[in-house]
């Protein structure tokens, strides 16, 4: 939890005391544990920054008195040596700090900012434990050439520890020649961990944060790089490993910096670790290796884990959304059922004069299914009132009707402390296909980064997973089957307005995620009217997606995080 540094401090001496009660020598945790990860600009308060080093102070001093002063504990902070801020891991024992680690490699792309924040570090923390030189290196350190894998390989060390905060990510887009992330990390730590003649053990965090979701898949892999443990994905737990590791050379010394840029500082840990478990010790489970998620699990349970952390954590019990009976409400309310359980969902139907009997009747059922609440507000008598005291047509009378809607789901989130849900997804986000203060209100977007036609494919999946078990599928068929309609006016299709969504994502994967230009899109065999109209429609949109909720970050490049473009900008390509 970003802030929560008691509750962070607590969890770290909970998980150690599990694994020192089963017999663990060495526990490690994900970057910047201690501060939760990314905390953005709290880093830039010098209380904080205080706070997060006397923390780490009380953690070691608490560890040790709770028995544990011969369990090594590795865990990330935030530090602030010299006043400068410093992405740090500590090595702890006996109630103190014996070595820490400032991160090389500072990421500044993507969702990444840490030049902003951070000073990089120039050596290499090795640490003698138990008769090996163990190796501190934090999370990007293994991403780039060179730098503290380089300097390790100098060192000789017999294991390398790479604590992370990694963001999942996943070519949802299916952009030639981009992979996801986790099919990405195994093989690069592999190639490290022979560059480094080392095992690697790579710990990544759990959870969502704000618009990010982690996704754990932690492994370990051998200095050879053979895979000998991996995690599930998405599942925070304790793991345990059992590795046999090359004994440290004799008495190497320290090094200034070498041809890497790395210095490699030596410090030895001044308690041996306990040689053998105790006899009360329990007997772990020791982590196999964990299958990879189906490209459709893999997904859902990202939006569930955002999703949930997002409600979570910010203290909400409840949710409310708009359901209309469509596809993209149904699967909204489907991951928020997920999330929290069907029974704090409250779903809402308000139909206008234009919406049609299976609009309420697939609401109704798909409430049913989830377990659930569901009202119906008819709004047919708020638009006449607002029509009869301003006079409004076309286009000004439709976003009227859903602005009510979006006034009603706030109001009812002020009443009874729901968080309101917004339903949009990115192909609508994309062109500007919403009503900014209507179906874009909301204080979260679970489709935020999802494509309209990978949402038909979630909900397929999902009731597939359903039938499977032997549930009953939570989506109605006819949520999925049905054409998609605002309803706003007689006999309206998204159809009408926008070309069919398989054509539209492929060609926005392009413009959006892969950043290409008109004359690449036209060389990629897209109609030149569409080509057009699609971009002209996305560049013009960016003042509401500015103002649109947070949602969880599931593609390459996401609205908000990854995706920056002035509002104002009279660029256009011929």
């Amino acid at each position: 939890m970003v802030g929560d540094l008691v509750a962070n401090g607590e969890m770290v001496l909970q998980r150690s005391k599990q694994a020192a009660a089963a017999g663990a020598q060495l526990v490690v945790f994900p970057e910047m544990t201690l501060t939760g990860y990314p905390p953005e600009d709290l880093v830039l308060r010098r209380s904080f920054r205080a706070a997060s080093v006397q923390r780490l102070e009380s953690l070691a001093a608490e560890l040790a008195a709770d028995g544990l002063a011969n369990l090594a504990v590795v865990v990330g902070y935030l530090d602030d040596t010299g006043g400068a801020a410093r992405n740090a891991a500590a090595f702890l024992q006996d109630g103190r700090m014996v070595a820490r680690y400032f991160k090389h490699h500072l990421p500044n792309y993507g969702v990444f900012d840490e030049y902003r924040y951070f000073k990089a570090g120039s050596a290499l923390t090795v640490v003698r434990f138990g008769g090996v030189d163990v190796g501190l290196t934090i999370c990007e350190d293994v991403w780039q050439d060179g730098g503290p894998f380089t300097a390790a390989a100098r060192a000789q060390v017999g294991l390398l520890v790479n604590i992370n905060g990694s963001p999942y990510e996943s070519n949802i887009a299916g952009l030639a020649g981009q992979q996801d992330k986790d099919e990405v990390r195994l093989p690069l730590v592999r190639r490290r961990a022979i560059e480094a003649g080392a095992a690697v053990v790579y710990v990544n965090q759990v959870g969502g944060q704000d618009e990010l979701v982690f996704d754990g898949d932690s492994f370990v892999v051998a200095s050879d790089g053979t895979l000998l443990a991996r995690a599930p994905q998405f599942s925070e737990d304790l793991y345990h490993v059992e590795l046999e590791l090359p004994d440290a050379l004799p008495d190497p010394p320290s090094e200034p910096a070498g041809p890497d840029g790395m210095a490699i500082e030596r410090h030895v840990a001044p308690l041996a670790p306990l040689a053998s478990r105790p006899a009360e010790a329990v007997q772990p489970e020791p982590l196999g290796i964990a299958e990879r998620l189906p490209d459709e699990a893999e997904v859902w349970q990202a939006l569930v884990t955002g999703t949930r952390d997002y409600i979570l954590k910010n203290r909400f019990v409840s949710v409310v959304l708009g359901m209309s009976g469509g596809i993209d409400s149904a699967v909204v309310a489907a991951i928020a059922a997920d999330a929290i359980g069907g029974e704090r969902v409250h779903g809402v139907g308000m139909p206008s004069a234009y919406s049609s009997e299976h609009s309420h009747s697939d609401a109704a059922e798909l409430a049913r299914r989830l377990g659930a609440q569901f009202q119906v507000i008819p709004i047919s008598d708020m638009v006449e009132a607002y029509l009869a005291n301003v006079p409004l047509s076309g286009l000004a009378e439709e976003n009227l009707q859903a602005r009510i809607r979006g006034t009603l789901l706030m109001g009812l989130s002020n009443q009874y402390g729901h968080l309101v849900l917004a339903t949009g997804n990115k192909s609508e986000l994309s062109v500007g296909y919403s009503t900014i203060y209507g179906d874009a209100v909301g204080g979260f977007a679970p489709l935020k980064d999802v494509p309209k036609s990978l949402v038909w494919r979630l909900a397929r999946w999902r009731n597939a997973e359903a039938a499977a078990r032997g549930e009953q599928p939570p989506i109605p068929e006819n949520s999925i089957s049905k054409p998609p309609s605002a309803e706003l006016r007689p006999g309206q299709l998204d159809s009408d307005s926008l070309p069919d969504y398989d054509v539209l994502d492929a060609l926005l994967a392009r413009y959006v995620d892969a950043d290409a230009g008109v004359a690449e899109l036209l060389a990629d065999g897209f109609d030149p009217e569409l080509v057009t109209r699609v971009v002209r429609l996305t560049d013009a949109a960016e003042w509401k997606r500015r103002q649109y909720p947070p949602g969880p970050k599931i593609g390459l490049k996401a609205f908000g995080r990854d995706r920056r473009l002035p509002i104002t900008n009279h660029w256009r390509e011929a």
